[in-house]
This record gives structure tokens, sequence and C-alpha cells, in this order.
């Protein structure tokens, strides 16, 4: 596929910077449209943005940095939304919906490997690949919503503890993968499986990292927060998050020149 049809960015420290930021913002933003205003306009307004900014990111020919985060960013926030409803509304158990959406995120990858024969989102240059990558990072966002909560309520853990449970995981992955990417750099093909593995369990776990610290700072000192407020919290986290962006987009160093794999 000609690179210009790439429709995801490079991997470096900066994606995850700005992938922390979204998922925290998410969580932060969607309490505080739902505690602000009626629950059910900020639930009608979440699924209109999410809906706008993903027919924009399908539509747009290329990677651009603005439309891809901001597609990420609505995924986190009516991601966040639709997790909280199953629990909140409809009074489904954290513990059940964390092994809901996790069903659902092997079956989606089960789905996108025997069609597409690869996970790698360096292989993101098809209509069919980007439905599957968008619906992975819909379910990472879902499953990281009620598995952060789950934690952080269900097990006692409180924000902070909960966060930091997170970071820890993360710091795993990257020692098993940099240490195994030593052993397998004479075989390409376990090396490239041991890269996309590793992304995708980061990946489903900066969800509940950025929201479980979103929380500690927003949330009230009574359910183990800081009390910063959610509207605070948003706030700072958007002018962080458009600062990000703007720079990559002025900079293009995350646009994706490696080869597919």
């Amino acid at each position: 596929m000609r690179q210009g049809l790439r429709k995801v960015p490079q991997i470096t420290a900066f994606f995850w910077i700005v992938k922390l930021l979204t998922t925290a913002l998410g969580e932060s933003a969607s309490d505080y449209l739902v505690y602000s205003i009626n629950p059910y306009v900020a639930v009608g307004i979440g699924a209109l943005a999410f809906a706008a900014a993903l027919t924009l990111q399908f539509w747009w020919p290329r990677y651009n940095a603005w439309v891809y985060w901001l597609a990420v960013t609505m995924v986190a926030v009516f991601g966040t939304m639709g997790a909280d409803v199953l629990h909140i509304v409809i009074g489904i158990p954290y513990l059940y919906t964390t092994i809901f959406f996790a069903v659902s995120l092997v079956v989606i990858f089960i789905l996108w490997y025997a069609v597409e024969k690869t996970l790698s989102i360096h292989s993101i240059t098809t209509r069919r690949r980007e439905i599957f990558y968008w619906l992975t990072v819909c379910a990472t966002f879902a499953l990281g919503t009620a598995w952060g909560d789950m934690m952080a309520f269900t097990l006692n853990l409180g924000f902070l503890s909960a966060g930091l449970l997170f970071a820890g995981l993360i710091a795993l992955i990257a020692i098993f993968h940099y240490a195994a990417k030593g052993w397998l750099s004479e075989h390409h093909e376990h090396l490239t499986r041991n890269a996309v593995l590793a992304f995708w369990l980061a990946y489903i776990l900066t969800r509940p990292l950025g929201a479980s610290f979103a929380d500690w700072f927003g949330k009230a000192p009574s359910v183990s927060g800081l009390g910063f407020g959610d509207g605070t919290v948003s706030l700072v986290l958007t002018v962080l998050l458009v600062g990000f962006i703007w720079y990559l987009a002025a900079t293009r160093i995350d646009v994706d020149r490696s080869h597919v794999v």
C-alpha cells in the first residue's frame, strides 16, 4: 500500500504521552458532563461527538494528528460513558462488565487476525483493517474503564493505588518486551509478534492508568481523591492535550515511515 494511506501515527514516546492524556481526559470529561447536566443529554452529546469524530477519521485519506487524536479522545469520552451506563444505570457489577469487555476484545482480535493475518498497527492501510482497528480501540477503552473502576471501587484499592498498580504492570510489559527484543533479534517473525502483543497490552492498560490518576486528582477526598474537581482536571488536560497535538502536527515526527508488517 502507498505510504500516504497509513491512518495511524508512528509509535513514539509522544504517542504514549498523548494516549495517556486522552484516557485521563475521557474519564474526567465524561464524569463532569454526566454530573453537570442531564446524564441522558450528556450521553447523547457524547454519542454524536463520537460518531462525528470517527466519521471524520474514516473520511480523511491519511493520518492527521488533529483528526486521529480527536477520534481517540471522543472514543475515550463515550467509551467511559458506555461502561459507566452498564454499571450505574443498569446496575451490572464492574466485575461482569470487565469480563464482558475483555471477552469482546478477544473476539475482535480473533476475527481481525483470522481475516487479516496480522494485528500490527503498521498495517492499517485498508478500510477493513481500519474498521478492525477502531473496534479494538473502542473495546480497549470500555474494558479499561470497567477494569479501573473495579480495582478502585470493587477491590477498594482507591484511585492512587489502582493507578500505581497499572503503572507497574505497564513497566513489567516494557521490561519483558525489551528483554525479549534482545533474545529474538535474529528471528524477525517472533520479534514482530512480541512487539504487537506488547503494544496492545500497554494500550489496554493505559486506559485504566490515565483514568485512575484523573479520578485521583478530580474526585473528593471522601472517595480517596484530591478534590480538584472533574471540571478543573478536564480543563488542564485539554490544554495539555491540545499543546501536544499541535506539536505533533507541526513537526510531523509521528508520521509513520516504517515498512508495513
